[in-house]
């Protein structure tokens, strides 16, 4: 057990976030979120976001009762804990619930990161990992994108028509260049995604026999870094920024107008596959919040009506 000290406790949300509007409840239940934190405050704050859009959630303050709950038979598809944690630290909890449920989609939050902790939470294959103070917006997102990783269970889906024999043998060439270096993964990712566009459960699987990993692993590193994508792109593909600066300047009201007018979700392409629709958690221009970025075009100052004019620059 780590014995660093916990210090003052980190807000969950940026004060003017804490009293979040509470949207109407859906009827159909989105999936199961255990969310797991010693500190009261952050319990209540997580579901009180998360309740409202559908999801069910339970809440823990240690993780010795959350592995109650998961040894009493229950069963969740996303668990949100901290790291630092009295009786049993955020790392070693998840170590353990890897071992109960190794499916399970677990985003991490801390209001201490370091570079020690992400890459000790990258080998327990998180989503996502949330630094304290963060946007009801980016909890949201994590969540989601933790429901839909578990509904698929792991990268084992069939081919693509962006995979075939001339693509592989030009990913065996990138792995050639890298497989003898330290740290070659990402580098590979990298270069596979320009080849291909994006990062299909194939070419997950065809990097982690070339590298001699896990494809866990592999799909753990694509799912958890916000630049790979494991889903195709338009031509013109459009990233909303949904971080704290842009975020209480009405960006999720922008992402909201474009998904109406595009007729797509975060994620999805246009039929014409002219448009694809991301949110991110920062694109490092906060002096211009909210911002919009079309391709390497970056759109700032914006609100949900001049928002949609940008489209116009694309058609």
């Amino acid at each position: 057990m780590r014995t660093e000290p916990k210090g003052a406790s980190a807000p969950v949300f940026e004060k003017d976030l804490l009293n979040f509007p509470v949207a109407k409840e859906e009827s159909k239940v989105k999936g199961r979120i255990l969310v797991v934190d010693d500190e009261p405050i952050v319990l209540k704050s997580c579901e009180r976001v998360l309740a409202p859009e559908g999801f069910e959630v339970e809440t823990s303050e240690s993780g010795p009762d959350a592995l109650r709950k998961l040894d009493n038979g229950k069963s969740f598809d996303v668990i949100v804990t901290d790291i630092k944690m009295p009786e049993m630290d955020g790392i070693e909890f998840m170590a353990e619930v890897r071992k109960k449920d190794p499916d399970v989609g677990i985003v991490l939050i801390t209001g201490y990161p370091s570079q020690e902790s992400i890459k000790e939470a990258l080998t327990l294959r998180i989503v996502d990992y949330l630094p304290k103070p963060f946007s009801p917006a980016l909890l949201k997102e994590a969540v989601n994108k933790g429901v839909e990783l578990r509904r698929k269970a792991a990268p084992t889906g069939p081919g693509v028509l962006d995979y075939n024999e001339a693509i592989a043998a030009k990913l065996d060439e990138i792995i050639a260049r890298y497989k003898e270096k330290p740290g070659s993964l990402i580098p590979v990712l990298q270069e596979s995604q320009e080849l291909v566009g994006y990062l299909p459960p194939v070419v997950q699987r065809h990097i982690a026999r070339g590298l001699n990993l896990p494809v866990s692993e592999v799909h753990g590193v694509v799912s958890f870094y916000s630049f790979f994508t494991m889903k195709p792109k338009g031509k013109h593909n459009i990233r909303v920024c949904l971080g704290t600066a842009c975020y209480v300047k009405r960006s999720e009201e922008i992402l909201a107008k474009l998904k109406d007018r595009l007729n797509i979700d975060i994620g999805e392409v246009t039929p014409d596959k002219k448009y694809s629709l991301e949110s991110v958690r920062c694109l490092g221009a906060c002096g211009l919040a909210p911002v919009v970025v079309v391709d390497k075009d970056t759109h700032g100052s914006l609100n949900p009506v001049t928002a949609l004019d940008i489209l116009k620059e694309y058609e």
